[in-house]
């Protein structure tokens, strides 16, 4: 049975129209009336229905994040900071695992408009720059071009892409590949092969690897890749990868660095804990987050923001280098 409002007034000894100044915090009411309220609708596990107050004027206080992938160990922590960070500033948050499948991206999206949330923070590209820009919310991207007017939060990917050739350049590696994923979205993940390219002078080859592929399919493919290709010095676009890199290398018998140096991108707390032995580009995961949602709340704010943010690299020495 749906809790309803007069349902909330009757436990509290009320009129309705006390409980919705209650919800609202309009008006004055003694404090005594509120702790009734307050603990009637706990009683009755009452929850005001945010699209109802939105369309009222009233803001749901709700931002929505759309994410390609929620178990991924970086965008889990980096959607963990957001939320924290969301909190804080008083908003909730809307969770939507998209799974790079733009039908599931574009329900999400309408849903998320239909309940006209305050703001969304999205690090999905399946779709087309039209989709996100009829979204009258505010809208703020992670490491994607998702249209023309929507600022974009990133790390130095291209800076990340040198630093990352350096170091295996340092590592005295002579026969260098780059295993990617097969992004063609044109967003700023790509500049990390770009400046990797650039520091090798496009002596390296780039093998781009499907993100769709299971974990099996993968690990048989970076077998396939390492066999074939015999390098010595592989620099994986993010950090999963190049462990499965060093786990396939160990399989073939490989030692890593003395035989094979291997560099990763991203740094979660994560991999410093559970993985240190991986040398690594980090991110700043909880400086991307605040600012996100700083720049989110400016255009909530209908302030002026800029179209690219982009936060500073740092290389985390580990044992494969």
């Amino acid at each position: 049975m749906v809790v309803k409002l007069t349902d909330v007034a009757e436990r509290a000894g009320v009129s309705p129209t006390t409980v919705s100044r209650v919800i609202n915090k309009k008006g004055y009411l003694s404090e005594k009336t509120i702790q009734k309220v307050k603990q009637a609708m706990h009683e009755l596990g009452y929850k005001p229905n945010n699209l109802a107050r939105s369309l009222q004027g009233k803001s749901p206080q709700l931002v929505g994040l759309i994410f390609p992938n929620i178990s991924n160990v970086f965008y889990a922590e980096y959607i963990e900071r957001l939320e924290i960070e969301l909190f804080k500033q008083g908003y909730k948050t809307i969770i939507c695992n998209s799974e790079k499948d733009p039908v599931k991206e574009r329900n999400y999206l309408e849903m998320l408009a239909a309940n006209q949330v305050d703001g969304i923070i999205s690090s999905s590209h399946n779709l087309g720059i039209e989709d996100y820009e009829r979204v009258e919310a505010p809208i703020v991207a992670f490491d994607r071009n998702l249209a023309p007017n929507i600022p974009i939060v990133a790390s130095d990917n291209f800076q990340g892409g040198v630093l990352a050739a350096k170091t295996l350049q340092k590592g005295h590696c002579q026969k260098i590949i780059m295993i990617t994923g097969n992004d063609n979205s044109d967003s700023p993940t790509g500049l990390r092969q770009l400046g990797f390219s650039y520091q090798l002078n496009r002596t390296a080859e780039i093998i781009k690897l499907p993100h769709h592929l299971s974990p099996l399919r993968r690990e048989m493919e970076i077998r396939s890749i390492l066999a074939s290709r015999k390098p010595d010095g592989v620099f994986a676009s993010d950090d999963l990868t190049a462990i499965l890199v060093m786990k396939v290398a160990q399989q073939l018998g490989w030692h890593v660095p003395n035989e094979l140096k291997v560099i990763g991108y991203d740094g979660s707390h994560f991999i410093e804990t559970y993985f240190p032995q991986l040398t690594t580009i980090k991110q700043p995961i909880n400086e991307i987050a605040v600012l996100t949602v700083d720049i989110l709340l400016k255009k909530i704010a209908k302030e002026k923001t800029s179209k690219d943010y982009i936060l500073p690299v740092s290389l985390v020495p580990g044992g494969s280098i």
